[in-house]
């Protein structure tokens, strides 16, 4: 067990965790940043798919990537240390919004603030879509997959797995037919 690797991992997904606002969808940049391009602890590649099984799998993206990335460098304990990283700044930060919560919701710099927060959140999510679609979309296989669970999510009450399912059952089909998906 490599303790100085266990504590930079939770040092790590600290950081991303206290600076990342709107969820896990807004953290791939960071997530590139710090583990691709920081400490090269994972390619791009790797960490596209990590982040599409945080995704796939039930509980928060940002908490399954984390876990993913750190049991695929440090085994149990990595994911261990990972996980309280990533959940360690929310913990903290809800802790003390809770105790004064009211107070902050009739300020009017806190609205005005969080109308800002709201703003970059959509950007950031923006960015990461493209990002994983320029990834991700590299053949017309799966870009007609992407438009058609798309179509399904947008105007349909299909729930979101039932897409992710039938997504995954089409790849297949496709990749079985002789269609390259890859």
């Amino acid at each position: 067990m490599n303790w100085k690797e266990l504590w930079q991992l939770y040092a790590a997904f600290f950081r991303i965790g206290g600076l990342t606002f709107g969820g896990g969808l807004t953290m791939l940049p960071m997530l590139k940043h710090e583990l691709v391009g920081k400490k090269n602890w994972i390619t791009e590649e790797e960490l596209i798919d990590c982040y599409a099984i945080g995704q796939c799998t039930p509980g928060i993206i940002a908490v399954n990537t984390a876990t993913f990335v750190g049991y695929r460098r440090q085994g149990i304990p990595g994911g261990i240390f990972a996980t309280l990283g990533m959940v360690s700044p929310s913990l903290v930060i809800i802790t003390m919004v809770a105790s004064f919560l009211q107070a902050l919701m009739d300020n009017v710099y806190f609205q005005h603030a969080m109308m800002g927060i709201k703003g970059v959140v959509c950007a950031l999510m923006l960015n990461t879509v493209i990002t994983l679609a320029k990834k991700s979309l590299v053949n017309p296989i799966c870009i007609v997959i992407c438009i058609a669970a798309f179509l399904l999510a947008f105007f349909t009450p299909v729930p979101t797995i039932a897409i992710v399912v039938l997504a995954g059952i089409c790849g297949v089909i496709l990749d079985k037919m002789g269609g390259t998906v890859k």
